[in-house]
């Protein structure tokens, strides 16, 4: 054999020793490297420096309020996106175009002025109308059903999407058992979608994580309305909002880590 066309095993073996090498660096996840120096360093200064541990001590409270807006507020949205998901696809025209309406609505409108507008102008017109006082609704639960209602248009989008991908057939092969339509959507094809489309939920609700940071602009005391506080008292911006950054980047890392690991798991069990 020629010298071109013949190299000896063991120079193959190095050769692709040397490229799998290369491979493997090129895929090291550098990008999460460089987060956790950050996280890192920003935890050695909160420990350290005096004026970074203020500003957390006085910050960190607000995440049990930003906890509570993205908890409450996507579990409304769940419910708002799955009614307005069937709607979208469904034969009734009257309830298809109400659908259509709501979530064309909402996506094309910014989403800092539809906060403003439902929870100053939406809701006490709604607690007028039923009896009650609008001074009665709390400014986090206007901030709840104002995230709700948003993202409930988004979420629309998802479950229609996933619906739509189940085939026509079990629908069919459903009905032909004796079940109803709502049976069939109810327990063999919902459960079908909602595995498929639960990484774009969980995109969703790292998404609505962040997206409270706007229920400052109603004085809510989340995380970023006592980060604002604080610097306004103290003039010590950097300290707090670096701190605002290393709280959301460590509970958005810590949500996109596990939804990658249960992504794998999904994709391992098909």
């Amino acid at each position: 054999m020629s010298g071109p066309d013949f190299a000896p095993p063991s120079a193959l073996n190095r050769l692709d020793g040397r490229q799998s090498a290369t491979t493997g660096w090129r895929d090291f996840p550098w990008w999460l490297v460089a987060i956790f120096v950050f996280l890192g360093v920003m935890t050695f200064l909160i420990i350290t420096d005096e004026e970074v541990n203020q500003a957390f001590v006085f910050i960190f409270p607000g995440i049990t309020t930003t906890l509570y807006l993205t908890l409450g507020g996507f579990g409304l949205a769940l419910v708002f996106g799955l009614l307005a998901g069937l709607g979208r696809i469904s034969q009734n025209r009257l309830i298809r175009n109400i659908a259509i309406t709501y979530v064309e609505f909402i996506r094309g409108v910014p989403t800092l002025v539809l906060i403003l507008t439902l929870a100053f102008v939406i809701v006490p017109a709604v607690s007028n109308s039923i009896g009650i006082d609008n001074r009665d609704v709390s400014i986090e639960l206007r901030a709840i059903l104002a995230l709700a209602i948003i993202y409930g248009a988004f979420l629309a989008e998802i479950f229609r999407a996933g619906i739509e991908s189940i085939p026509k057939g079990q629908m069919e092969a459903a009905r032909s058992l004796g079940m109803t339509a709502r049976q069939a959507m109810q327990y063999i094809i919902l459960p079908q979608a909602i595995r498929n489309i639960s990484p774009a939920l969980g995109n969703d609700f790292i998404a609505m994580l962040k997206d409270s940071s706007l229920a400052s602009v109603l004085a809510v005391r989340e995380l970023t309305q006592r980060s604002r506080l604080h610097a306004g008292s103290t003039f010590r911006f950097p300290e707090s909002y670096l701190v605002i950054v290393f709280l959301y980047l460590a509970m958005t890392i810590t949500l996109s880590l596990l939804l990658r690991w249960y992504e794998r798991r999904i994709r391992v069990g098909e």
